[in-house]
């Protein structure tokens, strides 16, 4: 009965983030409100409140959905690869798959948006601290943990640097790649998590 509950759980959380996200890209984020999203998604807006806290966080969570989920599994995929480079891929992959365009320009353009958009990594800390702790063969209650906080810390830092605020013609300014952004952010992690796998 459980797994009946979680699927229909999942399926509500994914009805709520498709229409959160069709309705902004119709009508403007601005001109969207919880209760239309969650008459788009046949729920309740009490149901959408047990789901999401603001309407930012539903239109962000159709691009950034299940991503704390595949940095994780991405980091349990490489196994024999040493731990600093694994984690670094890992996350790389996750933010420069594929994307819908419209969506991430949606995203990118509205500050509310790109402040949900970058807060959301945090998301990706829990699982991370278990594939960590998984991969060190550890029950120490602290490296795991700030080492996943650490790179949750460091992929915010790349993603600020990534989404400067727009210039006073309104323009974003993306500044430089990515997947460089993202690199470069994690490399001082580097000698950290180097220690601990060699412990």
């Amino acid at each position: 009965m459980s797994g009946l509950r979680e699927r229909k759980k999942q399926a509500t959380r994914e009805a709520l983030r498709a229409a959160a996200l069709r309705l902004a890209l119709e009508r403007g984020p601005d001109e969207v409100r919880v209760e239309d999203i969650a008459a788009a998604a046949g729920v309740s807006p009490r149901t959408y409140n047990n789901y999401f806290a603001s309407k930012e966080q539903a239109i962000v969570a159709a691009v950034t959905a299940e991503r704390e989920a595949r940095v994780a599994a991405a980091l349990a995929d490489r196994p024999a690869v040493r731990l600093a480079d694994a984690v670094t891929e890992a996350v790389v992959s996750q933010y420069t798959g594929e994307h819908d365009p419209a969506a991430l320009l949606l995203i990118t353009t509205r500050p509310a948006l790109r402040e949900v958009f970058v807060g959301a990594a945090a998301a990706m800390e829990h699982p991370l601290t278990a594939a960590i702790a998984h991969r060190l063969a550890t029950t120490d209650p602290y490296t795991a943990p700030v080492l996943a906080a650490s790179v949750v810390a460091a992929v915010q830092v790349a993603l600020r640097q990534w989404l400067r605020p727009p210039t006073p013609s309104g323009l974003l300014v993306p500044t430089g790649s990515l997947p460089d952004l993202l690199r470069a952010a994690l490399a001082p992690l580097a000698p950290a998590l180097d220690a601990a796998e060699a412990r």
